[in-house]
């Protein structure tokens, strides 16, 4: 598995700078290079940096106080920074790097194997923390794990306007018995990972799964705006996709699971229990309401307290129910979510919030999730079947490796969005003709997707992004450079020659037949004379074994004659 790390080297010396890159480029090291102390500090604000290379004997730097600049910024606090030096015989300077935060020293010249197994070395444990930093996120919320890193501990709060949101599997016991442990593990695994993804799209907060039963919080560890309508929108989601899920199951004939899904707002006390086994929880009447909610509702169906009645009720077309007693509480009006209100709604069907609901619930405007599942499903049932290598799978690849590039080149957020959004529709011109399919691409982002919530200035990025991908057309911006790199991202991989062979059946499946050396020889021509990598990034990493590639297929073309087939 490929695993890609920024590393930064403070180096003025060209020679130094020479002999690093050639020891340490590659292996999914993007080195970026700066002999300026200023614009070193800029470019750690800008890209998540792993590893710091200093040569602390730089002249013009004062090399020590960077390293006190990297310890009290936050973005830096993370990196590993290890120091170089040839003036090491007294010991000083090395002593008092540490004393600055250095972790490591590399001694100059430069010993190849050393300088590759300590960079080896950090690299693991930087993944590793990034993987322990993953999993503390998935268990605490980021207010919680701010406090913990800052502080050592979090506080009970006391929070006045809490959203619980209770979902729970119907007759989950009886429904069980037919299925094996493990196969009723992955079946749960199945549902509560799409649940994730859910209420990751309206920043919510899960807090834990009890056997079938899952708990959500909203407005308890973030500050968006409005949270039991956004809570309202994640159960409307679940709701659907159990629905969904069954129709699929019947269709199949085999057995389906219904839910059943109760909220409730108010006061709640949140805080963290244990001190081996540490969890977040909350706790009040609020949470005991929300379960009585869920208990009474009816299956597939969305069951709320008055007090998120009044508060969703502008948005949602919601039904009275009735009254239920709930233990020492009395008696509690309970009501029934149908579905959002048809001026709020993105399709006018009732089940995902438009733009001017996004941006009252401080959620991105444009509503990716839903035409991420629209451009998907569009793919599949409509690119013709003889594209063997523009299919549906391409398009993931493609944007799963533009995240990589657009990750390590610092890209933001929001144009993040619009970089994945254009990938999901550079080759949807496919779908009506196989030549120049990028204008019908552009044509058909530009009708779908105000429809989704983006604006006139976000759709003509998208569609200028897409337009780099032309033949001929050389990318301008940094999403445009990432977009095309991306796309032939695959030609410095090792899975070059699989992905190779899928483009040749899709040419001939369109009359483009080619012997085994003009193969060869369309392939060399294209790699040597005619691509390119445009981003740094993707020209540290890919370059190398783009390289490897031309030199394998030169040395098979040179074992043929013209008009030759290989064995």
């Amino acid at each position: 598995m490929e695993r890609f790390v920024n590393i930064l080297i403070i180096e003025k010396d060209l020679n130094n700078a020479a002999q690093l890159e050639s020891i340490l480029l590659g292996s999914g090291n993007n080195l970026i290079f700066s002999s300026d102390k200023s614009v070193a500090l800029s470019l750690i604000e800008k890209l998540n940096i792993g590893i710091i290379l200093i040569n602390i004997d730089n002249p013009g730097i004062d090399s020590f106080e960077l390293l006190q600049d990297l310890n009290n910024n936050e973005r830096a606090k993370n990196s590993f920074k290890i120091i170089m030096t040839q003036n090491y015989m007294d010991g000083k300077g090395l002593v008092r790097g540490f004393k600055e935060g250095a972790v490591d020293f590399i001694l100059i010249p430069f010993n190849e194997n050393i300088v590759k197994a300590k960079i080896e070395i950090f690299k693991s444990i930087y993944f590793k923390n990034l993987r322990i930093n993953q999993l503390l996120g998935n268990i605490f919320p980021e207010t919680v794990l701010a406090d913990l890193d800052t502080t050592g501990k979090f506080s009970p709060r006391k929070v006045e306007e809490g959203v619980v949101l209770f979902t729970d599997f119907v007759s989950f016991t009886s429904a069980s018995r037919d299925l094996e442990p493990i196969e009723l593990l992955h079946k749960l695994e199945y549902y509560f990972n799409r649940f994730d993804e859910i209420i990751d799209r309206y920043e919510l907060e899960k807090i834990k799964t009890m056997g079938d039963a899952y708990m959500i919080l909203a407005g308890v560890t973030e500050s968006n705006s409005l949270p039991a309508v956004r809570a309202t929108l994640t159960a409307i989601e679940i709701r659907n996709f159990i629905v969904d899920q069954n129709n699929i199951a019947k269709a199949l004939g085999e057995q389906g699971w219904d839910i059943r899904i109760g909220m409730h707002s108010g006061q709640l006390v949140a805080g963290i229990i244990g001190t081996k086994k540490m969890s977040f929880d909350v706790w009040g009447d609020t949470v005991n309401i929300a379960a009585r909610a869920e208990q009474n509702s009816n299956i597939n169906s969305i069951t709320i307290t008055e007090d998120i009645a009044d508060d969703i009720a502008p948005y949602f077309d919601i039904t009275y129910r009735g009254k239920v007693e709930i233990k020492n509480g009395g008696e509690i009006d309970l009501y029934e979510v149908n579905q959002l209100k048809t001026e709020f709604s993105l399709f006018n069907e009732g089940n995902y919030p438009n733009r001017e609901l996004r941006l009252l619930c401080d959620l991105m405007p444009m509503d990716f999730g839903s035409l991420k599942r629209f451009m998907v499903n569009k793919l599949k049932s409509m690119l013709p079947y003889e594209l063997e290598y523009h299919s549906v799978n391409h398009t993931l690849k493609v944007e799963r490796a533009a995240i990589r590039i657009a990750t390590l080149e610092g890209v933001s957020e929001i144009d993040m969005i619009l970089l994945r959004t254009a990938i999901l529709f550079h080759d949807s011109g496919f779908i009506m003709q196989y030549e120049d399919n990028e204008d019908f691409g552009i044509k058909f982002a530009q009708a779908e997707l105000p429809k989704f919530g983006y604006s006139e200035r976000q759709i003509k990025i998208v569609c200028d992004i897409i337009h780099a991908t032309k033949t001929g057309v050389t990318p301008n911006t940094l999403l445009e450079m990432i977009m095309c790199d991306a796309d032939h991202d695959y030609l410095g991989r090792a899975d070059y020659h699989t992905i190779a062979k899928a483009l040749r059946r899709e040419l001939e499946n369109f009359g483009k037949v080619m012997t085994d050396y003009e193969w060869l020889d369309f392939q060399i021509n294209y790699l040597r004379d005619v691509h390119k990598y445009y981003t740094q990034t993707e020209m540290n990493i890919r370059n190398k074994s783009k390289w490897m590639r031309i030199q394998e297929l030169e040395e098979l073309r040179s074992l043929l004659n013209e008009g030759d087939e290989l064995c």
